[in-house]
């Protein structure tokens, strides 16, 4: 008769990586971005510019939460300088037991992911042909001729975006290739303990309140075309 071994009792809880508010902003970009793509496509430009409010909005709560969110939302957290950048690169510096959330080179990846989506919503603000009807909500603050100019570059933008994503999967492939799932703690939050490894802790949500309210509110804003405040 086979004995049933033990259960194994007293293993350490995994620990928080990524909080739920974070995961939330990051599950989003690739559901928008197919989508945005598809109503341009489809001259669904009703849509199309909603889901460019959205997506602003979710881009500048992410940009406050980087400075109001957990350790590992934070860009004081990820963001390295060249130096160690380089060691990581060379097998040094970011590669210890306890390291959680970006590495020192994810993190730039991840600066360059959001500014450039950041500098694409920002063109779609603005682009359009107003003898169309079809006009980002900021656009009547610039000329027709230079419309013109921020449509054509929204439109070529894209595909640096594309390539952008491209890179950021073939990443992910990479690292689990080598045995580094990057995958399983943005979907749960969390990963298996390791030797001197601490958790983010408890959510701020006073702060997430707070960055939501923000981001909302300047998209709402932006919606209406950027009104005087005074």
């Amino acid at each position: 008769m086979t004995e049933i071994p033990p259960p194994r009792s007293g293993l350490p809880p995994d620990i928080s990586v990524w909080d739920p508010l974070l995961r939330l902003v990051h599950w989003s970009f690739p559901l928008l971005i197919p989508a945005m793509w598809w109503t341009a496509e489809n001259d669904k430009w009703a849509l199309h510019k909603r889901l460019g409010l959205v997506l602003l909005g979710l881009l500048v709560f992410r940009a406050v939460w980087g400075f109001l969110g957990p350790e590992t939302a934070r860009f004081a957290r990820f963001v390295k300088s060249p130096k160690v950048v380089l060691a990581y690169l060379r097998g040094g510096a970011g590669k210890s037991a306890h390291h959680i959330g970006h590495s020192p080179l994810g993190g730039w990846s991840t600066m360059v992911l959001l500014g450039a989506m950041l500098f694409q919503v920002s063109l779609g603000l603005f682009a359009g042909d107003p003898f169309d009807g079809t006009t980002g909500p900021l656009n009547p603050l610039v000329g027709v001729a230079l419309a013109d100019i921020i449509t054509e570059v929204h439109e070529t933008f894209f595909w640096v975006i594309a390539g952008l994503i491209a890179l950021h999967l073939a990443a992910i492939c990479f690292y689990a290739a080598r045995g580094d799932d990057l995958l399983s703690p943005m979907v749960g939050g969390s990963r298996p303990p390791a030797e001197g490894a601490v958790g983010i802790g408890p959510v701020p949500w006073v702060r997430g309140l707070l960055a939501c309210g923000l981001a909302a509110g300047l998209a709402l804003w932006v919606a209406y075309g950027a009104p005087p405040l005074t």
